[in-house]
């Protein structure tokens, strides 16, 4: 005859097999889940993270309070302003460009708005920027073209730095223009006069030929000198076109 204790031992050996079968179902199933499509009518997300399936980052879609810190040759750069909206990674994990809009208003009425889509140098900031930027109503909205140093973002922000802390002079100035990264092409809409332009700019960021449609719609266009004086328009003052 079956003793108590054989019979307790054969209730406990059922509900282990019983306990582990329960939880193999489940993990399948939780498995099962994750790997499924899933559909949804609607989501609120602070943040998300598109990643391959190593793991390697692609995309952040992020609110500006997870807005991360801008990076580059591995490294993060503080300082990027306020902001929202998607980053772009590349195959080194560094920030390749970004997709941001923001929009700030005081109690006075007074605004400022900017809204942007941009692509980076490698391991360097933006070169190429389709923008709009809006103060108070004086806007300006076009594509813009940089040039940048050879050198990474982070060592451009460290010899940058040190170039300010010079004597002040003509060290320091031929320093402080080696460093940055100038502006070579604008084509848009101009901030000051609501016209239609393009600009062009030499290797030291100076306009050199301008071409605009002014709101009246009258068109121009100027050639200037490393000075910034104008030495060519046309047509003339006399409203003939020099040949």
């Amino acid at each position: 005859m079956e003793s108590k204790l054989e019979k307790e031992v054969r209730f406990l050996k059922a509900y282990a097999f019983v306990a582990t079968l329960v939880c193999a179902v489940f993990l399948l199933s939780a498995f099962t889940l994750q790997n499924r499509k899933q559909k949804f009518e609607e989501i609120d997300v602070e943040r998300l993270n598109i990643v391959e399936k190593d793991g390697q980052l692609r995309f952040v879609f992020t609110n500006e309070a997870r807005m991360p810190e801008a990076r580059a040759a591995g490294k993060d750069v503080p300082g990027r302003g306020k902001t929202h909206g998607i980053f772009f990674y590349n195959d080194d994990g560094d920030e390749a460009g970004g997709l941001v809009f923001h929009s700030e208003k005081k109690a006075d009425g007074e605004y400022a708005a900017y809204g942007g889509l941009t692509i980076d140098q490698y391991q360097q900031d933006q070169v190429v920027a389709l923008q709009y930027a809006d103060q108070n109503g004086q806007r300006r909205a076009g594509l813009l073209v940089w040039d940048r140093p050879t050198i990474s973002l982070p060592e451009q922000i460290e010899r940058l730095n040190a170039a300010r802390k010079m004597k002040d002079g003509p060290e320091k100035e031929a320093a402080l223009k080696a460093l940055r990264g100038p502006a070579r092409v604008y084509v848009g809409r101009s901030r000051d006069d609501g016209a239609s332009a393009v600009q062009l700019y030499d290797a030291e960021g100076k306009v050199r030929l301008r071409m605009e449609v002014s709101a009246a719609g009258v068109p121009k266009l100027e050639f200037l000198d490393m000075s910034g004086k104008v030495i060519q328009t046309l047509p003339d003052a006399s409203g003939a076109t020099k040949k």
